[in-house]
């Protein structure tokens, strides 16, 4: 079959070090994240956000023999989202590696082993664990929602409760792992440590109320600098890719069957599926070769491929249950965990997402959109594991092309938009940090960071790094500084939440693609600025333009850099340090780097170059005029958000904006202004 290389362009490639920091163990065994959390072992509500494969369970393991051993708390409950997941809380002889103690948990008090469902038999072990002598219990969130609706509260008095993939919970009413943790929060004696590979859920909604999350401290470890210390991986690309057709028919232009893969075929339910996922997974073994069988050991599938090598297949959406389980049991035998050729590709519907550890995965390759953003994030998470010889790792998400004459249209459309701003808040995880200070003739240079060619420079607008910590430090001219304690940690940690929901705000998106009218500032200032109004309704005015400032800084600063990266050399040295210098000479390239000039930029504008390489013409039309078709001028609610732009700017300039100025902005909040005296004209009028 035919490469379609128009079809494979990766809309993300990073490129990292690898200089081996994160992968290197202290005196005690703890690998750098894992430090970072012990140094917090003392506080009482922790939040680690760290990503897949940088030690959490582990972590986990050395705060909680503290817990037990040297602050009183008397027993550990382990919360995991699925029964798979209970294996990375086996036995661990911590000793060996240099820590004080080891951790063990005797086989009773792993629920996730023991046969049967989660409500029932399991709640009553866990009455049983709250009134023995020992020490560590694991079971899924299920299994303790039951037993807190039945123990109640109280009974969790002076334990640490350790919730694994903490981006379940939800400050919903309705999601009952939220109300629990709330409840021991306001209860005060239990402890908290929350862990996650992702911070923000798929719906937008928040994962805990601001006043409980305020009573965490948090311990975060970035992708890049998990990415960064690696010893082999050095490289991470990421891509849409669109088809017409059957996916089946078009996989091998995505899939490299000498590559280490996981393919997610989509849900029965999707409109990518055929409906037939026996048949699409067959048709898939079929493009890959002639089938010689099953292995009669593992239950894998051998094909073998044109070239004579045998490929070995997991298959995991057999229907049959004692055929499935025999694959899936395989994949667990922990004496080939570093047997590169136990198996090549994993073929999966459901499973082989969260917590599952497959480090010799090169290409995690997903069929239609998936629901959420975190199950994105949760995917790609498969395919980021060091492992030797893995210099290269990639994402493929395989979209049906959106067809004007199908009444599926819209639906296509908007899994484009949702693929569009997973990759979008994708480029934005896997970046450095960025720490912004507002530009002052007083600043001076921070110890540990490189400010490029000719060092800090008082007269201009700097650009520092620090290869160490991962994190930029730029100044910027007008940029406001949040106030609270609260506005600050936001502009510090959680920028990335912030930008979450703004790539997942379908009219933002929508008209940052095509509207070809669009005035950059309705989306960097008004849009951006109602999202934050309703996702930090406590902070002030002024805390929430800052938070709103920082935000947009990062989002556009990380276009451009990958703007100019993209148009840089290809060699490997330009490569791991592309991004920093796209930075730095995207800073330097401008006079000044102020908040205006930052606000003016599209922030979908890089998107949509890359959006119009791998999607066909005609295709890119049909999105066009889907979208243009149900465009609104100027809603009321927008009307308001632009005339309280224009008071500003009238304080500022000391006259109203006007609607003949050739300043598109200064036009559009007068157009604003206009829109709602007329609105109030119509009412008086009657």
């Amino acid at each position: 079959m035919t490469q379609n290389i128009a079809q494979t362009i990766p809309t993300v490639s990073v490129q990292y070090a690898h200089n081996g920091s994160s992968t290197k163990a202290n005196e005690l065994g703890m690998r750098p994240m894992q430090e970072r959390a012990y140094e917090k072992r003392g506080e009482q509500y922790l939040l680690i956000k760290s990503p897949p494969a940088s030690g959490k369970s582990r972590a986990l393991m050395f705060v909680a023999l503290d817990k037990l051993h040297n602050q009183g708390v008397r027993q550990a409950i382990i919360v995991v989202p699925e029964r798979s997941i209970g294996a990375s809380f086996h036995n661990e002889p911590l000793t060996k590696y240099g820590f004080w103690a080891d951790w063990t948990v005797a086989p009773k008090w792993n629920l996730c082993d023991a046969p049967g469902s989660d409500n029932g038999g399991k709640v009553n072990s866990v009455g049983a664990f709250l009134e023995s002598d020992d020490k560590v219990l694991v079971c899924t969130h299920a299994t303790f929602r039951f037993a807190v609706d039945r123990f109640g509260v109280q009974a969790f008095d002076d334990r640490l409760i350790a919730v694994d993939e903490f981006h379940h919970v939800s400050a919903n009413p309705d999601n009952k792992l939220g109300i629990h943790l709330t409840e021991f929060i306001n209860c005060g004696s239990a402890h908290i440590v929350a862990m996650t590979g992702s911070y923000f859920r798929g719906d937008a909604e928040a994962v805990l109320m601001p006043e409980d999350e305020s009573k965490f401290d948090t311990v975060t470890y970035t992708y890049y600098e998990q990415l960064n210390g690696y010893q082999y991986l050095k490289q991470l690309d990421i891509g849409y890719f669109f088809y017409a057709g059957s996916y089946a028919d078009d996989i091998l232009k995505v899939l490299d069957p000498k590559e280490k893969t996981i393919i997610h075929i989509p849900s029965v339910n999707s409109r990518e599926s055929t409906k037939d996922k026996i048949k699409e997974v067959e048709h898939i073994i079929e493009a890959l070769g002639e089938w010689q069988g099953a292995d009669p050991a593992t239950g894998f599938q051998l094909v073998k491929a044109p070239d004579g090598r045998v490929i070995r297949i997991a298959d995991l959406v057999e229907d049959d249950p004692a055929k499935r389980d025999k694959v899936a049991g395989a994949l667990k035998d922990a004496s080939q965990k570093n047997n590169r050729d136990y198996v090549d590709i994993i073929i999966a519907l459901g499973m082989a997402k969260e917590g599952f550890d497959w480090i010799w995965c090169e290409h995690a390759l997903t069929v239609g959109y998936r629901s959420s953003l975190t199950e994105i994030v949760q995917i790609i998470g498969r395919a980021t594991r060091d492992a030797p010889g893995k210099a290269r790792a990639r994402f493929s998400n395989l979209i049906a092309e959106p067809d004007a004459s199908n009444e599926a249209v819209t639906e296509a459309v908007n899994d484009t938009l949702k693929a569009i701003a997973a990759s979008l808040l994708m480029e934005q995880v896997l970046a450095p940090r960025f720490e912004f200070k507002p530009k002052n003739p007083n600043n001076a240079p921070t110890p540990g960071f490189d400010y490029g060619e000719g060092g800090f420079d008082p007269n201009k607008c700097n650009v520092g790094f620090s290869e160490e910590t991962g994190k930029f430090q730029i100044e910027i001219k007008g940029l406001a500084t949040p106030k609270s304690p609260e506005a600050t940690r936001i502009c510090q940690q959680d920028l990335n939440e912030v930008i979450a929901a703004f790539v997942q705000d379908k009219q933002a998106i929508e008209r940052g693609l095509f509207d070809s009218e669009l005035v950059p500032e309705e989306l960097t200032q008004v849009k951006m600025g109602k999202i934050i109004k309703e996702k930090y309704p406590e902070l002030d005015d002024e805390d929430q333009e800052a938070v709103r400032q920082h935000a947009i800084a990062a989002l556009n600063l990380t276009q451009k850099a990958k703007e100019i990266a993209a148009g840089g050399g290809d060699t490997e040295e330009s490569g791991s340090t592309a991004f920093v210098d796209g930075v730095r000479r995207y800073a330097m390239n401008v006079r000044d780097l102020d908040i205006d000039l930052i606000d003016r930029i599209n922030p979908f504008g890089e998107a949509y170059a890359i959006l119009a390489k791998t999607m066909s013409e005609e295709s890119l039309k049909q999105v066009a005029a889907a979208i243009a078709g149900k465009r609104i001028n100027l809603t009321i609610e927008e009307a308001r958000d632009l005339a309280k732009r224009a008071l500003k700017f009238k304080q500022e300039r000391g006259r109203l904006p006007d609607i003949t100025s050739p300043d598109p902005w200064e036009k559009r909040m007068a157009e604003g202004v206009a829109f709602l005296a007329r609105m109030k004209a119509e009412a008086a009028r009657g």
